[in-house]
Formats: structure tokens, sequence, C-alpha cells
């Protein structure tokens, strides 16, 4: 996942967190970035990722050269760890839209 794509939802979701307190959100001095954007664009980094490391573990299991296991193993293990946090993301974002969904106007 791109840590600035990371960033940025963060900041979105402690604004929608603040106007759902009924709070005013900090201005910020960031350019608007278009939230589906970034949503579409980490899902397709995760599954890069997951692509990439499935590639490198049947290329190992074929026996090609210059594929070992070390890399086998790490490229699997970041596969695993973005899917992770896309998941928990995911998670965050539910629970964001459900407390909104919830306050009363």
């Amino acid at each position: 996942m791109a840590l600035q794509g990371v960033d940025q939802l963060l900041g979105e979701l402690r604004a929608a967190s603040a106007l759902a307190a009924g709070k005013a959100p900090a201005p910020q001095e960031t350019p608007q970035v278009d939230f589906a954007n970034v949503l579409k664009s980490t899902i397709e980094q995760v599954n890069a990722a997951q692509q990439t490391s499935q590639e490198m573990q049947q290329q190992f299991e074929l026996g090609e050269e210059g594929v070992n296991l070390q890399d086998v193993m790490v490229s699997l293990q970041k596969a695993s760890l973005s899917f992770q946090t896309m998941v928990q993301a995911r998670n965050k974002l539910v629970s964001a839209y459900q407390e909104i969904m919830n306050t009363q106007v």
C-alpha cells in the first residue's frame, strides 16, 4: 500500500469522525483527493502483490533458476501483510460508516 494513500485515507477518516462528533475539522492544506481513486489504487496494489507472490511460488515449485526460497517467503509475507492491512482499513471504514449512520440529525 502506498504510504501517501494511507495517510490521505486516515485524514479523511479523522475529518469524518470529527464531523460526526459535531466538531469542526482542522483546516487542511493538502489538495483534495478522490477517495474512490485512492481506494481503487490501493486494492490494485494489494492484488499485484498477491499475484507476484503467487507467480514466484509457482516458479520456485517448478524449479526455475534465480528463484530462491527466501525471496518466495518474503514475497508471500508482503502479500499477506498488505492484505491484512487492507482488511483492517476496510473494517475501520465500515465502523466509521456505521457510526455516521447511527448519528441522529
